[in-house]
């Protein structure tokens, strides 16, 4: 070794040791924040195969990938040195995010994300990696029992009596609660909700063939239900 060598040692040793660099703590941030980046692409797919809502935001969805890295960043940080972790803790302690969460399932997967990512950071592969499992499990479960039936709203207008009368008779075997009826001169507004499974809508073709029926409209609902 010349002496060339042993000036570009001594400077990338002094630089390691003041960032708190070793080459255990490099391999295993590579290895964490990969499987960060793995993992968060899972609740990437996860999140767009169950989603529930009106309308899909890749820009959501994307930003778990984004929460799942750097929170493993942010771990990874905190744990190298006493001095960079009591900093950021001040640094984080001020930032205010503004952004409004409409459903509640997008706070799950944004906590989730979080959560993986801390997990990994410390070190705990095993433990996110069951997490995930784990998660994916439940998510499942009860995605597949919302699919058994999906609350819709049926709004439906009529001139008779006799024409109501024959609504709620074909609705007899669906499950309904009637919302409003509204009579305005001589036509009347009814609206129920009712609980179907959403390939089963055959009794609209039925609703629209009854005599005075003017039209009949079905939207689901995709909020919270309190029955």
């Amino acid at each position: 070794m010349n002496l060339q060598d042993y000036f570009k040692n001594s400077v990338w040793e002094s630089f390691a040791s003041s960032q708190g660099l070793t080459l255990d703590f490099v391999a295993t941030s590579a290895v964490a924040l990969v499987l960060a980046v793995v993992l968060g692409i899972l609740i990437y797919k996860v999140y767009g195969h169950f989603f529930g809502g009106v309308v899909f935001s890749s820009s959501f969805a994307t930003t778990l990938v984004g929460m799942t890295v750097l929170s493993c960043m942010l771990t990874l940080a905190i744990s190298s040195n006493i001095v960079i972790s009591l900093g950021m803790v001040g640094a984080l302690s001020i930032v205010r995010y503004r952004t409004a969460i409409k459903d509640p399932m997008d706070l799950l997967y944004l906590f989730w994300s979080i959560s993986v990512g801390i997990t990994l950071g410390a070190g705990l592969y095993a433990l996110a990696i069951v997490t995930m499992l784990v998660m994916v499990f439940v998510i499942h479960m009860f995605y597949n029992r919302k699919k058994r039936g999906a609350i819709f709203i049926l709004v439906a207008h009529y001139e008779s009596e006799m024409a109501g009368d024959e609504i709620l008779r074909i609705l007899a075997k669906t499950k309904h609660q009637l919302k409003s009826k509204t009579i305005r001169g001589n036509v009347t507004e009814l609206t129920l909700e009712l609980l179907c499974r959403t390939n089963n809508t055959l009794f609209m073709e039925q609703i629209r063939s009854v005599e005075g029926v003017k039209d009949a409209t079905l939207i689901q609902y995709n909020g919270e239900y309190h029955g």
